[in-house]
Formats: C-alpha cells, sequence, structure tokens
C-alpha cells in the first residue's frame, strides 16, 4: 500500500504526558480494523529516551509508522509563542505547525491531543466529509463565541455573533492544503498576541477566532468530553484532571477503560499518582512560557 493511503495522525507530547500517548496509540489499534497503515507525526517536546522506547513498544510496527520531530524543528524561529494566562503547557502550541514537518504531498491528518483513547475504528473518522471546510471538529462544552464561562470573551470587539459555534480544539480532521494556503498558524499566534488579555484556552481561543464559521461539526462522538455520561462514545477526551492521576474526576469507567489499553502497553504496572505532582507540572508550564518567551 502506498504512503499517501496511509492514515495521517499527528499528536504533540511532553514526558510528563508520554504514558497518555501509550494508551491512546495503543486504543487506536486494537480498534483500527480497516487495512490502512497509520502515520503517526509525534511532535516531540522533550520525551525521554526510556519512554520514547515505551511508546514504541505500545503498537505493533506492522500497523503503525512513528515519525518523531522535536521542538526546536517544528516552531518556525521567526515565531514567538505567546505567555497566556492559562497553565497549558507549551506543548499544545506545536500542533499549529504541524504541516512544517510532514511530507510536502500531505492531504489530510487528523489531530488527537494526548489526554484521548479511541473506542471505534480510526479509518472512520479519517474519512469524515469536511463539507469543504478547512477543518473538522466537534461542538466544545461552551458550545458558541459568546459562552459566559468559555468561548471567545472578546466577541463583540472582534465583531463575531455571539451564536457563532465553538469548537475543541483537541480533535481536528485537517484539509492541509487550506491549511497552508491560509498561513492558519501563523494566523492563529499574531491572533493570540493581538488579543493577549482575552485569550483563556490558549490556541483554542487563536484557532476559534481565525477559523470563525470555517469548520465542519463532526458526530459529537468523535470528541466525548470524559465528565458526560455518553452511551458508546467513538473517542474519550480526558478534559479535566487526567485518568493517571488519584483525584481523576470525571466518569470512573472511563478511567478503567483507560486502563485496559495502558495494561497492554509497556507502562502496564502504572497505578495512579498523587496529585501534588500534578500540580507542580502546572507551575512548570507556567514559568516554561515565560522562560520561552523571554528567550525568543
Amino acid at each position: 500500500m502506498n504512503k499517501k493511503d496511509n492514515i495521517n495522525i499527528v499528536v504533540a507530547s511532553n514526558n510528563h504526558y508520554a504514558i497518555l500517548l501509550g494508551a491512546l496509540i495503543k486504543s487506536i489499534e486494537v480498534n483500527h480494523k480497516t487495512p490502512e497503515k497509520i502515520s503517526l507525526y509525534i511532535l516531540d517536546d522533550g520525551i525521554s529516551k526510556e519512554n520514547q522506547e515505551k511508546i514504541r513498544g505500545s503498537a505493533s510496527k506492522d500497523m503503525v509508522e512513528m515519525y518523531w520531530h522535536k521542538t526546536n524543528s517544528i516552531i518556525p524561529a521567526n515565531v514567538k509563542i505567546p505567555v497566556d494566562k492559562s497553565a497549558f503547557p507549551i506543548t499544545t502550541y506545536l500542533r499549529l505547525f504541524a504541516t512544517e514537518v510532514m511530507p510536502a504531498d500531505t492531504e489530510r491528518y487528523i489531530y488527537l491531543d494526548v489526554d484521548m483513547i479511541v473506542q471505534e475504528d480510526i479509518s472512520k473518522l479519517w474519512y469524515a466529509d469536511l463539507d469543504g471546510k478547512l477543518i473538522g471538529a466537534v461542538l466544545d462544552l461552551s458550545e458558541t463565541a459568546g459562552s459566559e464561562w468559555g468561548g471567545i470573551p472578546n466577541y463583540k470587539e472582534l465583531g463575531i455573533a455571539p451564536e457563532s459555534k465553538y469548537f475543541n480544539a483537541g480533535m481536528m480532521v485537517v484539509d492541509v492544503i487550506q491549511w497552508k494556503a491560509g498561513d492558519i498558524g501563523n494566523k492563529v499566534i499574531q491572533c493570540l498576541h493581538d488579543n493577549l488579555e482575552s485569550v483563556n484556552f490558549a490556541d483554542q481561543y487563536g484557532l476559534n477566532v481565525t477559523l470563525v464559521n470555517q469548520w465542519h461539526a463532526l458526530d459529537p462522538k468523535w470528541n466525548s468530553f470524559a465528565i458526560l455520561d455518553i452511551e458508546d462514545p467513538y473517542l474519550i477526551h480526558y478534559l479535566d484532571i487526567k485518568p493517571i492521576f488519584r483525584s481523576y474526576n470525571s466518569i470512573p469507567r472511563y478511567q478503567e477503560d483507560f486502563y485496559k489499553y495502558l495494561r497492554l502497553t509497556p507502562w502496564k504496572n502504572h497505578k495512579p499518582i498523587p496529585d501534588y505532582v500534578r500540580l507542580s507540572r502546572k507551575v512548570v508550564n507556567k514559568v516554561r512560557k515565560i522562560v520561552s518567551a523571554y528567550l525568543k
């Protein structure tokens, strides 16, 4: 089979969340039934050699081909990452520049946050009709730009209608040709710098501003949030406290689903870890963004 026929998947991870990537990869492999191979592009924000080997050991080489790209090869030298107020890691911004490291003839890819597991055949998402739009995604919990607690806080100043649909950027099916033509990565970064006081969910804010009315809504089951009790979700997204922590507080059976896949990886003996580790990582994320911006 020609590599052009492969399913292209992009993920981004730092070393802390490498374990999540292991479970995600295994879940994709277990549920993939059609003949396409998977080309997995890993945007590597400091994953240790030990964890790289564990990730490689989390999927069959016959099904999954992995391509590793370090942070400094992904974000163009002239791009300055904004210092937003969130505790989201720099890693989240890597998805904006995935096309920088993918083959020139790539036409489509699926982007997945690593805090997910896939419970349906990924080929069904791969072949989803985008209705000619730039990306396919799923409505976020906040649903609209004018949401009182999420959405786009300064939608009025930007001239965006409050009822404009707002997507969650954790799962995106991307039309690469349109993405490149629109220079979307750079536009999102500029949007963030221009509206820094209103940035609430890192680059998701910028993506929704930049792509307002340019995205196609996919079946919500393709990005089902773990805090909601949904019957037979295709993809579970652990938006809140991740299932690797003792303080996990979403639907209990979704944590069980996570460990079902994790036990099939080199992390099979992992036990949920104390919450102080999670909280300390948030502090590190904020400091790292400040240092990175200073060095740029």
